[in-house]
């Protein structure tokens, strides 16, 4: 008989066991940090033993692993995978509401990062990475904006400048949502980006018409 490709009996059970713990663990782990969210609270929580949790991910830190490739997973289905250059920070205020809608995601990736910052957590080379991939994805498509002319030529210093102001509003407007939910978090960032590829552009005219009063002839009487 040809496979349906749809896990049956135990393993799909299994499956869906795994995904309960990890959405358990990323509520918990958002509350507490992952030092102050034991296995036992998260095991406690789901309606498991400890015991069973760990024949799922076999340790504490491999737990987190799979909490933080959930994450990952989520935030590249927000709706960027399909855009490029100027269009890709334009998509910016739509990717980031709907990151902002899974509370307990949001404040697992705010708490991760500030406890990451410590090189023995066992995620620090996780984050590190995580936001180097973020920089290095900004600086691509901002470059592909300047290559298409859309906006003023940057170097390499001043673009990772600008990609890293970027992440660093980005944020910022997440945690002041997470301290204040009625922020409005499409409308800050969706402002801030306004302005910045405002600003970039406004630069690259300036060049342009800096270039051509340069390389244009003054007449004389």
């Amino acid at each position: 008989m040809p496979s349906t490709g749809t896990p049956r009996g135990p393993y799909r059970t299994g499956i869906r066991r795994r995904e309960q713990i990890v959405a358990v663990a990323i509520e918990v782990f958002g509350e507490l940090g992952y030092a102050g969210g034991s296995i036992r609270t998260i095991a406690d929580r789901v309606g498991v033993s400890h015991a069973t949790l760990l024949q799922h991910f076999g340790s504490k830190e491999g737990l987190l692993t799979a909490v933080l490739e959930e994450w990952d997973r989520r935030a590249f289905e927000n709706g960027l995978s399909d855009v490029s250059g100027l269009d890709y920070f334009r998509r910016l205020p739509q990717a980031t509401t709907a990151a902002s809608g899974n509370r307990g995601l949001q404040e697992l990736f705010t708490t991760m990062a500030a406890e990451a910052s410590s090189p023995t957590h066992p995620v620090h080379a996780f984050i590190q990475r995580r936001y180097a991939n973020q920089f290095a994805t900004l600086a691509a498509h901002l470059q592909r904006a300047v290559d298409a002319g859309d906006v003023a030529p940057l170097t390499a210093d001043q673009i990772d400048l600008e990609v890293r102001l970027v992440t660093a509003v980005l944020d910022g407007i997440g945690l002041q949502w997470l301290l204040d939910p009625s922020t409005d978090v499409t409308a800050s960032v969706q402002t801030y980006i306004t302005r910045t590829i405002a600003a970039w552009r406004a630069s690259g005219r300036a060049a342009r018409i800096n270039r051509h009063t340069k390389s244009t002839p003054t007449r004389r009487g």
